[in-house]
């Protein structure tokens, strides 16, 4: 079957351990938790969230909205797996592309959830990725997350998508794709079409110190994609159009104070790409993926409090009044 938006990358679940007993501090620039070292530390709950991670996140985002969602990724043979394939199939993500690796471990991270922040402990197990023998052009493939053992599949993907430029490329790089540099990943760059990043990832994929976002994003553009997001937590969200206008988007009211924040950017990515496929331009559909993003983070869990297409227009006829795409 040929599927609208095809995701790639590494699932997980996350065990979201609630802790109380625990402090922050901030050492020589750098937020850091800290429990008492060599005791017992109670925590108030754990929660566990399957088949999540930043591509499961993105494929089950994109069947919320309703369109048609498949997800290429890899698990084990195991429960852990066999719990995370049963939940997409709930959320309606395809199992067409789902591998099951015999001997391996699923993906499990452990979250320490304290306030509406998280620190999360990841292991990433290693997975023979390749693109299936049944593959359909999509309209659009989301790339994400991968660990280094995926290494060469990167260059599958540019290779294809190079061949078939009726298929879009979106890609939110993960931190392996960010430590491996542009250098290595020319070919991917070169055939994206929409990227995204936050404004710290965007000067570490540039190398750069500089804090004008609107020259970040021409820095990420000139690596190759076309339509360039750059995100700045509570300054906002910014966009630069294939015309070359830079636009800012400010982040829309919480409408109580934040649960957890996990997946606020895989729901602002995804449901952004979901609205410029529909037609919408870049920066309207940034306006939706904001406000996705603001559903999320009232939910434990990146896909507990993910919109329908139908909630997120509701949600976009009672904005604010200054809740507006403004042009940089």
């Amino acid at each position: 079957m040929k599927y609208d938006f095809v995701a790639i990358g590494d699932i997980t679940t996350d065990a979201f351990i609630k802790l109380t007993d625990a402090e922050e501090l901030v050492n020589h620039g750098t937020r850091q938790l800290c429990v008492r070292f060599a005791d017992k530390v109670p925590f108030e709950e754990v929660i566990e969230c399957v088949a999540v991670g930043n591509a499961g996140n993105a494929a089950v985002a994109a069947a919320k909205l309703g369109i048609s969602s498949a997800l290429i990724t890899r698990v084990g043979d195991d429960l852990n797996g066999k719990n995370c394939i049963e939940e997409l199939k709930k959320k309606g993500v395809a199992q067409d592309y789902i591998g099951v690796e015999a001997g391996h471990p699923t993906n499990y991270h452990y979250v320490l959830w304290f306030g509406a922040e998280r620190t999360i402990l990841v292991h990433q197990n290693k997975f023979n990725y390749a693109l299936p023998e049944n593959f359909e052009a999509p309209k659009y493939i989301y790339l994400t997350s991968l660990g280094e053992y995926a290494k060469d599949f990167h260059h599958v993907i540019a290779a294809y998508c190079k061949e078939h430029p009726e298929t879009k490329l979106v890609f939110q790089p993960g931190t392996f794709q960010m430590k491996l540099g542009a250098d290595a990943l020319k070919d991917l760059y070169e055939v994206t079409h929409i990227f995204f990043c936050n404004k710290e990832e965007a000067q570490r994929i540039l190398q750069s110190t500089e804090n004008d976002v609107k020259k970040l994003m021409q820095g990420i553009r000139a690596l190759g994609p076309k339509i360039v997001f750059v995100t700045d937590g509570p300054n906002g969200s910014n966009v630069l159009n294939e015309d070359g206008s830079a636009w800012h988007v400010p982040m829309y009211p919480d409408p109580a104070p934040p649960v957890s924040r996990t997946g606020a950017g895989d729901a602002t990515a995804t449901t952004t790409s979901v609205y410029i496929m529909k037609g919408m331009q870049p920066q309207e559909a940034l306006l939706r993926g904001v406000i996705n993003a603001a559903s999320v983070v009232q939910g434990v869990g990146a896909q507990t409090k993910l919109l329908t297409d139908a909630e997120v227009e509701e949600w976009y006829a009672k904005r604010p009044a200054d809740f507006v795409a403004t042009q940089l």
